[in-house]
């Protein structure tokens, strides 16, 4: 016969002392970082997300794959962002037979907009639409110069006729350009402002719920470390360029014509 239990301890039903589970430290780290981020940030745990998220890091995923995987991601999160979403009452008529039945549904209350920040935003749009397929989809060209960043499209209408507002941009890394869209979106007059996106940088964070409290973020993942050139670590490298399969192509060559920049290069050498 099993010893007897002392007072207080947990036995199994063979009478067996449980082994005792260890500490996650990196689910105690994540549950720091969500409360230092306030209310307003939303960090994924769930395991497919993360599952997904490797598969956008690995340097052997190809452009197909890429975008198959950003898809999926976006779902997720704009699944979970939508969730403070409003609803109204709407008649609607449901078949039954050959006759049809008057019903009350729902329908989503507020007007949306849709902001991707280009390029490598677009890799998110259609899945947004999947789940707002009535949203409108204005799009923001932003490129850096110097870790700063520079608007060079902006197809916002002149008047805001939407209530809520998702950007969407894979990783937010220093957040120079999140936090230049978002002033743009108040000055245009959007009552709410939600940012979707893969990967964010901690300081990215910090900087932008600092000075932007009122908006909500969702972020997949959060990595700690920035290098030199203002590039979160590990992050996923280029997302439009692995988006679209295409070349890096350095800061100061960015706004020079493909031509003008093979030449560059063979005078260099």
């Amino acid at each position: 016969a099993p010893p007897p239990a002392k007072e207080g301890a947990t036995m199994t039903s063979n009478g067996e002392k449980p082994v005792a589970e260890e500490a996650n430290p990196s689910v105690a780290a994540i549950t720091t970082d969500v409360d230092s981020f306030g209310p307003n940030v939303h960090i994924s745990r769930h395991p497919v997300l993360s599952h997904k998220i490797s598969i956008l890091r690995s340097s052997s995923t190809p452009p197909s794959e890429f975008r198959r995987a950003l898809r999926e991601i976006t779902f997720h999160l704009g699944y979970e962002a939508t969730s403070t979403l409003t609803t109204k009452p709407v008649a609607l008529s449901v078949p039954v037979g050959h006759d049809h039945i008057d019903s009350t549904g729902t329908k989503i209350a507020e007007r949306i907009a849709l902001v991707p920040i280009l390029r490598s935003g677009l890799g998110m749009v259609d899945s947004m639409l999947e789940l707002l397929p009535n949203a409108g989809v204005h799009h923001i060209g932003m490129y850096r110069q110097n870790l700063l960043p520079v608007q060079y499209y902006n197809r916002l209408p002149k008047k805001c006729e939407s209530d809520v507002a998702y950007v969407i941009d894979p990783v937010m890394a220093t957040g120079n350009t999140i936090m230049s869209v978002v002033k743009m979106l108040k000055k245009w007059g959007v009552p709410k402002i939600h940012v979707l996106t893969v990967i964010a940088s901690k300081d990215a964070l910090t900087n932008l719920m600092s000075a932007h409290p009122d908006i909500c973020v969702s972020v997949g993942t959060v990595d700690e470390k920035l290098d030199g050139q203002g590039q979160v670590l590990p992050g996923l490298g280029d997302a439009g360029d692995r988006l679209f399969g295409t070349s890096m192509i350095d800061d100061e060559e960015a706004l020079l014509h493909p031509s003008k920049r093979r030449k560059a290069s063979m005078d260099e050498s």
